[in-house]
């Protein structure tokens, strides 16, 4: 026994071989290459797509100048420092422009929105003239091409309305359509095969025996990867064997472009999946100092990316999040931006050890001065999905900390920016 050299494991402190949460980040996203393709649907139907081709305005917009309120068009060479009277000679709506002539001396009525004469370059506020039949008469202070909104103001014709990965919002839905374009290219949706691996998983409906417990991590990745607007293939449960192990991570990288697996990636006598990644493909990384989710492996399967994500619930959230969803979101194509940290208070002390970057489970809260502070959820462990539930921030500890006491400034990540 005095020769027993104990392995490394998920109590230790950070190990040689193991991985920054920076260092990982860097070398998924230096593995990824977005999907090159796309397709052209209706606009109605792109609502959370990601641009394959970057909108360009066909038109101007607006395509004419027009009144910014209720008024009158006038020349503006015919305003003068005293009230001064014009002939009003008829009317504009919206849809339905003045199609005369407004000489000098002349003005029209016209309706927010409506087109301008081409003789006219200034609109009065109705609130500012006196009528008396069709002879108006202006009174105030008022300026060469004040509330006119000229052609173009908004868009150009040739300009860059959105750009190719951009992710596509409600309000984007109403900017393409006022360009008049009924169909968009966006890109094709990643594909994505997720099982769960252990021979004590069941799933729900059926009755528990001993030593077996229901898989919950299948239900947290369907709504993790459903929020995501991507295509996915649940494969169900794979038994702690490795042939059974092996056709199933076969069969996924066959049919999708990411295979995502929850458990066997210890270092436990049935953790196959780090062995069978390593027969079929590539190992990238397969240990991090983190926690939770330390045993994390990343690699390649065929022409699959692979993500195998430890089994306890808490740490399949955790790397899901920091890892899976962002390099999801390069392979689409989509333009990444970095997810919102913020500092505040919190009034909870954590222990914590130096060697591991941790994402402590938090509650933001604002106390009775209105300000806003942070605590954690309580128990840590990565098998108390609950936390996650409670939760609406990580707390977020770098590696050098060795823990803090109570009422110390934090570094907070919203899930209101995440999940």
């Amino acid at each position: 026994m005095a020769n027993f050299i104990p392995q490394a494991s998920c109590a230790d402190p950070q190990q040689i071989k193991t991985l920054s949460v920076q260092e990982a980040k860097l070398r998924i996203t230096n593995l990824i290459t977005p999907i090159s393709t796309g397709q052209i649907i209706p606009l109605r139907q792109t609502l959370g797509q990601i641009l394959h081709q970057a909108i360009i305005s066909p038109i101007n917009v607006p395509p004419h100048n027009n009144s910014a309120m209720d008024g009158y068009a006038i020349h503006s060479s015919d305003i003068t420092a005293e009230p001064f009277t014009l002939h009003q000679v008829g009317i504009s709506f919206a849809g339905q422009p003045y199609t005369g002539i407004v000489n000098k001396g002349e003005c029209i009525r016209i309706m927010t929105g409506a087109m301008m004469p081409t003789e006219c370059d200034t609109v009065i506020m109705q609130e500012h003239v006196e009528l008396n039949g069709n002879a108006i008469t202006i009174h105030g202070d008022h300026e060469n091409g004040q509330n006119v909104r000229l052609a173009g103001e908004d868009l150009t014709t040739g300009e860059t309305v959105l750009s190719e990965g951009h992710l596509i919002s409600p309000a984007d839905l109403g900017l393409i359509a006022s360009l008049g374009i009924a169909e968009v290219n966006i890109k094709t949706k990643p594909r994505i095969a997720f099982f769960s691996t252990g021979d004590e998983l069941r799933s729900i409906g059926t009755t528990l025996e001993a030593g077996q417990i229901y898989d919950s991590n299948r239900y947290t990745l369907y709504g993790m990867l459903k929020r995501l607007d991507v295509d996915f293939i649940d494969m169900g449960v794979v038994a702690d064997n490795k042939q059974a192990l092996r056709e199933a991570l076969q069969l996924a990288s066959e049919q999708a472009d990411v295979v995502i697996t929850s458990g066997g990636v210890s270092v436990g006598d049935a953790d196959y999946v780090k062995e069978m990644l390593a027969e079929l493909g590539q190992v990238d990384f397969w240990k991090l100092a983190m926690k939770p989710g330390r045993p994390l492996a990343f690699g390649k399967i065929n022409d699959a990316l692979f993500f195998g994500l430890p089994g306890n619930p808490v740490s399949v959230m955790v790397t899901f999040y920091q890892f899976v969803r962002p390099a999801l979101q390069q392979l689409s194509g989509q333009s990444t931006t970095l997810i919102s940290t913020m500092q505040v208070n919190c009034v909870s002390a954590i222990r914590k050890r130096i060697g591991r970057f941790e994402f402590q489970r938090g509650i933001l809260f604002e106390n009775d001065q209105g300000t806003t502070q942070v605590k954690t959820t309580g128990e840590q462990g990565s098998g108390i999905l609950k936390s996650m539930s409670s939760a609406n921030c990580f707390i977020l500890l770098e590696e050098q900390c060795d823990g803090i006491a109570a009422n110390t400034m934090v570094t907070v990540q919203p899930f209101s920016g995440l999940i």
